[in-house]
């Protein structure tokens, strides 16, 4: 047996054409930025975890810049990008500091 999904007919048009592959391009780009933008957030939580608060607060002014580029760009919803970034922020500050 194949897989579930059908499969896909090639578009007739030179238009339909020209936007499948735009589609592959766009699709690829916002994968990557998507990736991105979790990575940035699991590094600073991460960083949490561990209790490290200068560490903590230093991805956390790198990954707010991430996570604005990707809200702006419509990957996802500003008002998810902001949760987030509230959330993380909270912690951040409420994490004491240590003193090594």
């Amino acid at each position: 047996m194949a897989s579930g999904k059908p499969k896909k007919k090639n578009p007739r048009l030179a238009s339909g054409r020209k936007r499948v592959r735009q589609d592959v391009k766009i699709n690829a780009a916002n994968t990557s930025l998507r990736s991105k933008y979790r990575t940035a957030i699991k590094s600073v939580e991460k960083a949490l975890a561990t209790g490290d608060k200068a560490k903590a607060t230093e991805l956390f002014g790198k990954m707010q810049a991430v996570v604005d580029t990707v809200a702006d760009k419509g990957i996802f919803h500003k008002n998810k990008a902001a949760r987030d970034k509230s959330r993380l922020s909270a912690k951040v500050k409420a994490l004491t500091p240590t003193s090594a």
